[in-house]
């Protein structure tokens, strides 16, 4: 039996910080004790019998010993389980409106991350247009729920605990393809929801250059710890540091940096 919750999680993972924030927001950073996971190596074989052999994380161990998966249930089970006031709406409606909006990240979260790996300069239009097609979608839904804004409803909610990762995410995508949401009504009002979530003081747990620097190997099409061809130790590796490395270089399409001028190896 453990005498906390556990959280098994990735550095910097976006689905682990929502449960961050979640802690920030309610003053109990302590109340849970998070255990990093090195994605650069095979998976401890005690915490694959734990989650019966799940690689997918964040997992949570509750404090009773029983394994709960998917960062949205846990997420939800913390809201609940854990002292202080809920991020989820009381009023039914209005706990329906915000998980309608929940609903659209799983596409949001694709599209990006599509985007970002990809490798073909003739699809990168496409990759494109179907982010702000998601973003349109937003800002369409937001402007008729909650006009005035800037969140959803009067205070940073749940929706917002499950965007703002994603959103600090797509930091790759401003670095590594030069996006920004465009100028003009069809985005005035995502782009004041993007801006307050991002500002938001328990949201600090990243920055952008780490999120650059731990993702480059996305950028070049290579996810969860693989190795692009030609690299022997991964963008996500812990040592050296994130801190004392390099910013990568820009470019994704015509050129790979080598693990040493990504300053992995001396």
């Amino acid at each position: 039996m453990t005498e906390k919750h556990i959280v098994y999680h990735i550095p910097a993972c976006p689905f682990s910080q929502r449960l961050e924030i979640l802690l920030a927001l309610r003053g109990l950073t302590d109340a849970v004790e998070f255990r990093v996971v090195d994605i650069t190596k095979p998976r401890d074989p005690d915490l694959l019998a734990k989650t019966r052999g799940t690689t997918a994380l964040p997992v949570l161990e509750t404090s009773d010993g029983r394994i709960l998966k998917e960062s949205l249930v846990i997420l939800r089970y913390f809201d609940e389980a854990l002292p202080g006031a809920p991020l989820r709406r009381s009023d039914p409606v209005e706990h329906a409106i915000e998980s309608m909006l929940i609903a659209r990240e799983g596409p949001f979260t694709m599209a990006g991350y599509l985007f970002v790996m990809n490798q073909d300069p003739a699809q990168r239009e496409a990759h494109l247009d179907k982010l702000l097609a998601l973003y349109r979608g937003i800002d369409d839904f937001l402007s008729h729920h909650s006009p005035t804004g800037p969140y959803l409803f009067k205070d940073f909610g749940l929706a917002e605990a499950v965007f703002t990762p994603m959103f600090k995410r797509f930091w790759f995508l401003e670095y590594y393809e030069g996006f920004k949401l465009p100028e003009g009504k069809d985005y005035d009002r995502v782009r004041a929801w993007h801006g307050a979530c991002v500002a938001h003081p328990a949201t600090k747990q990243v920055t952008d250059e780490e999120i650059v620097k731990l993702y480059y190997d996305y950028a070049l099409g290579a996810g969860n710890g693989a190795l692009p061809e030609g690299r022997n130790v991964s963008s996500f590796a812990f040592e050296p540091p994130w801190q004392s490395r390099p910013m990568p270089p820009r470019e994704k399409y015509s050129a790979t940096a080598t693990d040493q001028e990504l300053g992995l190896v001396a």
